[in-house]
Parts: C-alpha cells; sequence; structure tokens
C-alpha cells in the first residue's frame, strides 16, 4: 500500500468521527460534536491517504497528542515531539501497522529533526504496544485517569 500525506479536510474530519472500533478498542471511538470536529481540523492533524484517495488514517502532532490529565504527573516534559494516530477501523489488526507508524514517525523525523518522539497509548491496548515496541519506542511513564490507564513511550533512539 503507497500512503500520502494530505492536510486533514473537514470531510476527511467527518469520516474519522464516524468510525467505529470494535471492543475493547471502542475506547478510541470519538464523539461527533462541534468540539471534536473543531480539533480535528485546528491545523495539527494530517491525513494518510492510499493511491485511490482513500482514507487510511491519521495522525497529530503536539498538544493534542497528549491526554490533557498526563500534565497533572509532570508525563509532558519539554523538548520531546508528541504524536498520536489513528487508523481506519476496518484496516486495524491486519497487518498494516507497522507500515503505517513507520510513514508516520519518518515524516516527523524530517520535520523535527533530532527532536525525541513521545507517543501515549491506552495500557489495555497490548497489540499497540507490542507494535511501537518493534518500532524502537520504549515506556517512559505511566498514569491513571478515571476512565483508564496511559503509558508514555519514547522513541529509544533518542534515549
Amino acid at each position: 500500500m503507497e500512503l500520502f500525506i494530505e492536510k486533514l479536510n473537514k470531510k476527511m474530519a467527518k469520516e474519522i468521527i464516524n468510525w467505529k472500533y470494535t471492543k475493547p478498542y471502542d475506547f478510541y471511538n470519538n464523539e461527533n460534536t462541534d468540539e471534536a470536529m473543531k480539533e480535528l481540523l485546528d491545523g495539527s492533524y494530517y491525513a494518510l491517504v492510499d493511491e485511490c484517495k482513500e482514507l487510511i488514517g491519521f495522525f497529530c502532532i503536539g498538544e493534542n497528542a497528549q491526554v490533557p490529565i498526563g500534565n497533572q504527573f509532570g508525563v509532558y516534559t519539554e523538548g520531546l515531539v508528541d504524536m498520536g494516530l489513528g487508523m481506519n477501523p476496518n484496516l486495524v489488526g491486519k497487518g498494516n501497522g507497522f507500515e503505517f507508524c513507520t510513514y508516520i514517525i519518518k515524516f516527523i523525523e524530517g520535520h523535527y529533526k533530532g527532536t525525541p518522539i513521545r507517543l501515549t497509548v491506552a495500557k489495555f491496548n497490548l497489540r499497540a504496544i507490542h507494535l511501537y515496541e518493534k518500532l524502537g519506542f520504549v515506556m517512559e511513564n505511566e498514569f491513571s485517569t478515571d476512565f483508564a490507564e496511559f503509558i508514555t513511550m519514547i522513541k529509544k533512539d533518542y534515549l
């Protein structure tokens, strides 16, 4: 599958908001609100499309990639670039994750040369954690909210 990065537009944002993941990954389902749409269109989100312009997934960079309550635990130190991502639920669990994430990482590394990449993942999501470890991420911190436990991971090339 050949991937391309595009600026996320309103049509793509609507599609993403309506994606529905199966349990237990329904944790990642979005709510169809004006606030969610505004965030997706704030300029920090990018779309990944294939050669037919089909929406494969998205990623974001910066504060929107963080779980806000993590700041209370001091897990978001300065000097790192945060990466968040989501793949079309129809493509999840089918061996597409490594290529998808590698493409995103290369983009970020190209734009933030020498800056370590950090991501935050729900602790229950062992499938994603295993993928991130294969991509060179290691666990850095853990924190909990009222609804989930999270870990932050940093690309070990920078540790």
